[in-house]
């Protein structure tokens, strides 16, 4: 079917789900054509050339089975990590809550990025702050289901250990006291503030916890701009029942030479009424 984008489009009317993984981006060689100005824009890129290239490859078969879940990626730059480098190696990721306020996303998330990557566990998985109404300040009980799964996720070993994002100094004691498993990191967002506030520095050094710094946007991947991706590529779609749930960006670093050796983007979302 080439590069027709109506096969993709019969495919995810009938689908319930989709799964989208980049693959390693420092294995896309000519898709990645320039450098993204910020993360938006970056993962944005990404997930119309994830799209672009999926949808250029489907087979007959799959339009004949339409398959409730559509695995999209990038066949060519799928890398798992070799078991036996994975000593070597640091496993990190991201993980942002985009539209789900099932703490089971998750699981879900932890669970695909350990499938796509080959590996049995993540040594470090950081949680950006969940979506909350506009107006409303960020409680504990807005972490708690979250911060739960990744308690179980610790226990059961699939993850080494856990951390936050922009959580003030009240906000990570609060989280820390409650806690059966303790963050053992929180990344500050620099642009929120040039210096680290006095009262947080002095916590995490108390408590053993790492203070990281990140430039991540507040919204990394809006429901719209999703959408805005999926129409993009392919128009012959309803985008607008499509809505992402989860999205996790990982790196996978040799510990020795603190050189990245893969890094990429896996999200899920979910057709409306499913």
């Amino acid at each position: 079917m080439g590069t027709d984008s109506r096969a993709a489009g019969a495919l995810l009317a009938r689908a319930s789900t989709l799964h989208l993984q980049t693959g390693n981006l420092l294995n896309w060689g000519r898709l990645r054509k320039k450098c993204p100005s910020t993360h938006s824009e970056e993962l944005r890129d990404c997930i119309r050339k994830t799209l672009n290239e999926w949808s250029s490859q489907i087979s007959t078969d799959l339009v004949r089975e339409f398959p409730d879940v559509l695995e999209c990626t990038v066949s060519h730059a799928v890398e798992k990590i070799n078991p036996d480098e994975r000593e070597e190696m640091k496993v990190s990721a991201k993980l942002f809550i985009v539209g789900s306020n099932s703490s089971s996303s998750t699981r879900n998330a932890v669970d695909m990025a350990c499938s796509v990557l080959g590996v049995a566990q993540l040594d470090s998985v950081i949680i950006a702050s969940p979506p909350i109404e506009d107006g409303v300040n960020l409680s504990l009980e807005h972490l708690q289901p979250y911060w739960e799964e990744l308690q179980n996720l610790v226990h059961s070993k699939k993850i080494v250990a856990i951390g936050t994002s922009d959580l003030d100094k009240t906000q990570l004691e609060q989280l820390y006291q409650w806690a059966q498993v303790k963050p053992n990191s929180n990344q500050v967002n620099l642009a929120s503030c040039c210096v680290m506030p006095p009262d947080l520095t002095a916590f995490a050094k108390q408590f053993d916890i790492q203070l990281l710094t990140h430039n991540d946007p507040k919204e990394l991947l809006s429901e719209a701009s999703f959408q805005e991706a999926l129409q993009e590529s392919i128009p012959d779609i309803q985008a607008h029942e499509w809505v992402p749930l989860w999205l996790l960006r990982y790196s996978v670093i040799v510990k020795s030479r603190g050189i990245i050796k893969s890094k990429g983007y896996i999200l899920q979302a979910k057709r409306k009424g499913f």
